[in-house]
């Protein structure tokens, strides 16, 4: 053998072994890791940059310290007492009902936090149409600022709608504070969002060069997924809705608009980002808090919020821990909507197991997925699901992009969160939860209600329809599934 195909043999083998060792010693899903080492045997010169790109698990307290060390230092040098006193303990803990207090307390180890908030009041938006004009409205009713952090702003009527509103009151001398997922955005021009920073709006990257290249090369494949928006401390936006055409006019989506104590929790990940992007603040801490502790006249009134964030950079998934322990302690129902599913495998048992004991497990996907790779992906779950007990529906009309959650009239979710990889260990994302019954027969009504036209997938016609399908194709995707 030439000495040349020695030395290219030993290299190879080198470089397969570095990534195999760091791939086993993480602490990522053996699903993840089997896809990595499998992927690096037969792609080493591609696997290595796409794995120091997206493949690294950051779930380690020295990626949380980095990325989060102005915050960090920011909130302890200006939490005053009357703040954590009034906004941060956990005095409202024991009023949720005992059998769901332990998911509450789920939450709370999984990030300090995510408290449980009482005395709020909210709307549960089920169009684009209803997000659009109550947002408008409340931006023009804006006095002090707004901070805002979407996935998606478009570049289209309904984008430039927002913006232009938004600019209206940067020109009055409200401050407007932008958090742009940019990676998401690599469509629109750059000229889009320095029209806004001209126009008095400071507007702020996820990604960039600029926080150091250990950060960027996190931030290239961690998008931020989260919605929110935080008018005042008066009332806050925050669910699957971005702002564009898609969402205010196409799609159907649930969003939440809240008013109560809740909202200082929305704030605190708001500020956090935005100080890890670089940003500042132009007033001391208890400015941006001044949020009333009761909500106001909404539909639900008086109601037990929980918002829940989760990052890679964060100790746990919170998300996906979260859904499991529904399904593993929903004694009636379970229902869902999701537009991705391609759940991990321990989210898969517990769904499975849920319906296997008898529990009422319902999944709502659309017929139609935006993306045709994930429409495969999500149907080569579907026999085993079935085969469980689990009723799949297919909602048909406009594409369902809601990720909502409600079970036995009692616990109720509304976040950003998809019922896949990336959402559960891969991007940042915001989840609200609700602990009362009012609420949850409310969201359950939304699921049953459903105005499209809904096809329940049964298991002898799947089979019969789906064989090939099943077999091949989807199952080759679903390969790819812990890095979809």
């Amino acid at each position: 053998m030439p000495i040349s195909a020695i030395i290219g043999t030993i290299l190879w083998t080198v470089l397969y072994l570095s990534i195999a060792v760091q791939v086993t010693l993480s602490r990522k899903d053996s699903d993840a890791k089997l896809f990595w080492l499998v992927f690096a045997a037969l792609f080493l010169p591609l696997a290595l940059p796409l794995y120091l790109l997206t493949g690294i698990y950051y779930r380690r307290p020295d990626a949380r310290e980095r990325l989060h060390s102005r915050s960090l230092d920011f909130f302890q040098r200006q939490m005053t007492k009357d703040l954590k006193e009034r906004y941060f303990t956990n005095a409202n803990l024991e009023q949720v009902n005992d059998l769901w207090r332990p998911l509450a307390h789920l939450l709370l180890a999984c990030g300090e936090g995510n408290k449980v908030y009482a005395h709020n009041s909210f709307e549960i938006i089920t169009s684009g149409a209803r997000k659009r004009e109550l947002l408008l409205e409340d931006i023009g009713k804006a006095q002090k600022y707004i901070h805002l952090e979407y996935f998606r702003f478009g570049n289209d009527a309904s984008g430039r709608e927002v913006r232009d509103a938004l600019l209206k009151k940067a020109s009055e001398g409200v401050e407007v504070r932008f958090i742009n997922n940019n990676m998401s955005a690599w469509r629109i021009p750059t000229s889009y969002f320095n029209d806004m920073r001209k126009g008095g709006m400071e507007v702020k990257n996820f990604t960039s060069i600029r926080y150091g290249w250990h950060i960027w090369l996190m931030r290239l494949n961690h998008q931020d997924h989260r919605k929110m928006v935080i008018i005042d401390g008066k009332v806050a936006y925050t669910g699957g809705m971005n702002i564009n055409d898609n969402y205010f006019c196409r799609w159907r989506d649930t969003h939440l608009r809240i008013e109560g104590p809740v909202i200082a929790r929305l704030q605190v990940s708001f500020i956090d980002t935005w100080l890890s992007c670089g940003g500042k603040l132009n007033r001391p801490l208890p400015y941006y808090f001044d949020i009333p502790m009761k909500g106001g006249e909404a539909p639900l009134k008086d109601k037990l919020l929980q918002v829940v964030t989760d990052a890679p950079e964060f100790p746990l998934p919170s998300s996906q821990l979260a859904y499991e322990w529904i399904l593993q302690n929903a004694r009636e129902y379970v229902y869902i909507q999701t537009p991705y599913f391609i759940p991990p495998t321990s989210f898969l048992h517990a769904l499975k197991g849920a319906a296997l004991r008898g529990v009422d497990v319902r999944l709502m996907l659309p017929k139609e997925v935006d993306t045709p790779l994930i429409g495969w992906a999500n149907r080569s779950y579907y026999e085993e699901c079935l085969e469980a007990g689990v009723r799949i529906f297919e909602r048909s009309g406009a594409f369902i992009h809601c990720k909502t959650l409600v079970a036995d009239d009692a616990v109720s979710i509304v976040g950003a969160t998809n019922l896949d990889a990336r959402s559960f260990g891969i991007n940042n994302e915001v989840n609200t939860f609700a602990y009362d019954q009012e609420t949850a027969l409310a969201c359950k009504k939304i699921f049953l209600d459903e105005p499209e036209a809904l096809e329940e997938i049964l298991l002898p016609a799947w089979k019969a329809k789906h064989r090939e399908h099943r077999q091949y194709f989807s199952q080759i995707i679903r390969l790819f599934s812990s890095v979809l």
